[in-house]
């Protein structure tokens, strides 16, 4: 640890880091879905007989349209649940189906023609939000998660509670995440990027890279989605400016195709921890950076990015990409060998631009989100370096970074809600 460097603040960010860089398996609001499920099947005790899935309007969106990875193509929230409760380990969290088998893949689709499967609104709760109830003919029993993908809230079996966290009306709610994220702040994250340890951070940040490059380097070989990064390849050359939104969007578009591997998340999603890591990945090896400028710029885009989204929470109807590409253009600006004040008009200048990119679901499109964003990220830093930047006052921007980051939590955290409601309608066809 540097010793210029709070020893509270420097064990908070190392935690928040191993709190965030985890692994999933697909498409985190399925997963978080498919992890429910093989909760409550375990519970149960047998196989359901029928299974009820009640959902946040968020999460139903986000699981809509994007195809969960080891069912051969299923989509939507009833294929999910079967998933985890046919296939489903969940001691391995958001990799709950990573280890499915192709007899279970067969039962999957019996098992969703022949059992009955209901998905009802949630409007009670938090925007990540499910509960899964299922029955057998003698018994039933349910398990709520909530806040966060894999955040158990309450089980119950055959009415009987046998665990549940406190609730907001008893003014003691537990918090999903135990890291105090209140500390972070750009000014304190390019310190602790800056003077961290690398051991206390390496074993998080090769996992991070060696996932995403795989699935990024998928998405351009192999035909997924709408191909963005091959379209950005064929379009506009393969400099390094395409090349790294390309790679990222490729990235997405593999994973919201269904394909089977593994991502290291940020912020509680696969896209966001491709769009941090990725174009950073790829402009440290056009730049020949050493390993030891690549953790520490990785370092930087995870935290910004978490930070953004720490105030936004983690479903709304400001695209998390946003926060991610732009993020992802502060750890370029650091590789470039950018200091506070380089990084700090990279953020704002970024943001100034695409924050009112809207999340409509995880779907294929998530792929082209993500590829704008990154682009918004690039042209921040070199805005910057060229005299140009976005001043306070004009629109969403205020003086400082931090203040600039508050407009875009209370814009994305609140102030987008009858936005959200509006796309959920859309989306599920509810006039």
């Amino acid at each position: 640890m540097g010793s210029g460097l709070d020893k509270k603040i420097y064990d908070t960010f190392v935690d928040i880091l191993k709190e965030e860089l985890v692994p999933a398996f697909g498409c985190t609001e399925p997963i978080a879905v498919a992890y429910c499920a093989a909760q409550a099947r375990r519970l149960l005790g047998e196989l359901p007989q029928s299974v009820e899935i009640h959902a946040s309007g968020n999460m139903i969106k986000n699981v809509k349209s994007v195809i969960v990875p080891n069912t051969d193509g299923l989509r939507g929230i009833p294929a999910a649940a079967a998933a985890g409760i046919i296939g489903g380990d969940a001691d391995k969290r958001l990799e709950v189906i990573s280890q499915v088998t192709d007899a279970q893949k067969c039962q999957m689709r019996a098992y969703l023609e022949n059992v009955p499967f209901t998905v009802k609104p949630l409007s009670d709760g938090e925007k990540l939000d499910v509960l899964v109830v299922v029955s057998s003919k003698e018994h039933t029993a349910s398990v709520r998660i909530s806040k966060t993908h894999c955040n158990v809230v309450s089980m119950e079996k055959d009415g009987n509670v046998l665990f549940r966290q406190l609730t907001c009306e008893d003014k003691q709610e537990k918090p999903a995440y135990t890291a105090d994220r209140s500390l972070l702040s750009v000014k304190a994250i390019i310190e602790f990027a800056e003077q961290v340890d690398l051991q206390d951070v390496q074993p998080l940040l090769d996992r991070q890279i060696e996932y995403n490059m795989r699935i990024a380097q998928e998405g351009m070989k192999n035909d997924w989605g709408a191909n963005i990064g091959s379209v950005l390849l064929k379009t506009y050359g393969d400099d390094v400016k395409i090349r790294s939104k390309a790679l990222a969007a490729a990235g997405s578009d593999a994973r919201m195709g269904g394909c089977e591997l593994p991502v290291v998340i940020n912020s509680g999603s696969g896209n966001q921890g491709i769009t941090v890591s990725v174009p950073v990945v790829v402009y440290a090896e056009h730049l020949c950076s050493t390993k030891e400028q690549l953790y520490r710029a990785l370092v930087i885009s995870n935290l910004i990015a978490v930070h953004i989204k720490h105030g936004i929470g983690p479903l709304s109807a400001f695209c998390g990409a946003v926060s991610a590409g732009c993020a992802a253009g502060c750890g370029i600006a650091y590789l470039y060998g950018g200091g506070e004040a380089d990084i700090s008009h990279t953020l704002v200048n970024s943001l100034a631009s695409v924050s009112g990119i809207f999340c409509d679901g995880a779907k294929a499109s998530c792929a082209a989100k993500i590829a704008a964003s990154v682009e918004a990220g690039i042209l921040g830093y070199f805005m910057y370096k060229h005299g140009q930047q976005f001043y306070a006052e004009e629109g969403i921007v205020s003086k400082g970074v931090e203040k600039t980051i508050q407009n875009i939590c209370r814009l994305g955290g609140g102030a987008m809600n009858e936005t959200d409601e509006e796309i959920i309608r859309i989306m599920t066809q509810c006039d």
